[in-house]
């Protein structure tokens, strides 16, 4: 039983501080929020894969985006707090060149997937990842997802210039966006 309560408790958490070593390049600022400088990005690892819906996804055919990735999962109560926000943002920034991918991860089928979706009118793509293998891709060191949920901006040029490890509204959320996508 302790050990079940463990497992949720790190798999699931509403902040965190980065791990690993080393000079990272990024600066953490309040709120769980790191950026990282545009000279000093690091380019996301390729993300792609099938999608809850079945379709097939590959992040970097949205470059010259600006990328909102959100990590989440159905059973995530952190990730439903932050869902409303994102949906009514990712509408709102559609036809200002940003593109939001969520990445699903940890549900046992796309069945509650799909639900939470439907429930929270998310219309953004999730890519299906059920054991996590895309959040492992990001290198140690770097702006990587660590919690569920984690919020990533990766800019124009598909480099992350941002992270959260915290579920985010639509205050936070923006205050992330913002800056990168007034970058030229």
């Amino acid at each position: 039983m302790a050990a079940a309560a463990a497992l949720t408790l790190s798999a699931c958490g509403s902040g965190g501080t980065s791990g690993g070593g080393g000079d990272t390049n990024f600066v953490t600022g309040h709120n769980g929020v790191d950026t990282a400088k545009k000279s000093e990005r690091a380019k996301a690892p390729a993300l792609s894969g099938k999608t809850i819906d079945g379709k097939t996804l590959d992040v970097a055919a949205y470059k010259g985006k600006v990328v909102v990735l959100n990590v989440w999962g159905s059973w995530c109560g952190p990730c439903r707090e932050e869902a409303k926000y994102f949906s009514k943002v990712s509408k709102a920034y559609q036809d200002k060149g940003v593109q939001f991918v969520g990445i699903n991860t940890r549900d046992t089928s796309t069945t509650p997937a799909l639900a939470f979706e439907k429930a929270n009118g998310i219309t953004y793509p999730s890519l299906y990842d059920p054991t996590g293998k895309l959040m492992l891709r990001f290198p140690k060191g770097t702006l990587n997802p660590q919690l569920i949920p984690s919020t990533l901006i990766l800019d124009r040029d598909g480099k992350v210039a941002a992270r959260a490890l915290e579920a985010l509204d639509d205050t936070a959320l923006l205050k992330m966006l913002k800056p990168v996508l007034a970058e030229k």
